[in-house]
């Protein structure tokens, strides 16, 4: 038996998640005495998984799979469990592998758990923590299929370098039925960092009064090598692209820092961020919902502390 994570990656570089991937299915493979085997397609530097403890890596190449397909994809990591005789596939919580991993489980007749944080704690049937509720809670859930598909949620786990094989090997898939949605079109932004690669994202909310000042926001992201993003309205009010929106109607945040400056901390903003591992607010308001969940919090003007937070980080680098 053997372990198949989905390895991600885009314009044919792995993605963060998938080291993490890597990294949480080689433990799950060395205690249940396995290959740990990973499956990426149109992907150039595939064999920088072996550094992550991959013994073997499946590349798909081929028109079917240069741009995502849900069901294409689904179905070569279909055959790839059959033909590695997994017994766990494992992805990571993004929004491609949202659509996979339960097209996979029903395929695969198997149990899914999302939004998985720490190892399984047993594997006979596997037992794995969850977060739940928009992350205010936790509940164990055990999957009791021979098969399990698990979900990672997002810089939950970590990610550690562990000398694999790495042997990499062209996987040829057999389609059917796998045309559906076409993409005609695809606009990416280039030289910015992503929200979903992120260790750091700086957020921007109504508070900074019009689109005129968002260059706070681009300023300090600059400094911290971080990603922007805003809250709901700013989004709706056309001041920034909604592809900037993160929040519980947005994109999910999981980043070791979030700087919200200017948001009050809507209830469904602060659930798309609370993964976060270390939260900073910002705000003129000492009531804002987001000091309450916020590990720390600046009652000021963000006019007047952004601008001094950049010159004092720009001293540190200067002096590191």
């Amino acid at each position: 038996m053997s372990v198949l994570i989905f390895a991600e990656s885009t314009n044919g570089q792995l993605k963060k998640v998938a080291f993490e991937a890597a990294t949480y299915g080689r433990e799950v493979a060395n205690a249940q005495g396995g290959q740990l085997i990973a499956i990426t397609f149109e992907t150039e530097n595939a064999n920088e998984l072996a550094k992550y403890g991959v013994d073997k890596i499946l590349l798909v190449k081929g028109d079917a799979f240069k741009t995502f397909n849900a069901k294409a994809f689904s179905q070569a990591i279909v055959q790839a469990s059959a033909s590695e005789q997994a017994n766990t596939v494992v992805f990571s919580l993004t929004t491609d592998a949202n659509y996979l991993a339960p097209l996979v489980a029903s395929a695969l007749e198997a149990g899914y758990a999302s939004n998985v944080v720490s190892l399984p704690s047993s594997y006979a049937p596997i037992t794995v923590k969850r977060s739940a509720f928009s992350n205010k809670a936790f509940n164990h859930t055990t999957i009791n299929t021979s098969t399990a598909v698990l979900s990672i949620a997002k810089n939950a786990y970590g990610i550690k370098e562990s000398a694999g094989v790495g042997q990499v090997v062209d996987f040829s898939v057999q389609l059917t039925n796998a045309d559906g949605l076409k993409s005609k079109n695809i606009e990416k932004v280039t030289g910015q960092v992503t929200i979903a690669d992120a260790e750091v994202v700086v957020s921007g909310g109504r508070g900074l009064k019009g689109p005129e000042n968002w260059h706070l926001i681009e300023d300090l992201a600059k400094v911290l090598g971080a990603a922007t993003a805003c809250s709901k309205p700013v989004s709706d009010l056309g001041w920034r692209p909604h592809s900037e929106h993160v929040g519980q109607t947005g994109k999910p945040v999981a980043s070791n820092l979030y700087i919200a400056i200017g948001v009050s901390g809507a209830i469904q903003h602060i659930a798309g961020v609370n993964s976060s591992k270390v939260k900073v607010a910002i705000n003129t308001d000492p009531e804002a919902p987001f000091f309450k969940v916020a590990d720390y919090g600046v009652v000021g003007d963000a006019f007047e502390v952004v601008p001094a937070l950049i010159e004092k980080l720009k001293v540190f680098k200067a002096n590191s």
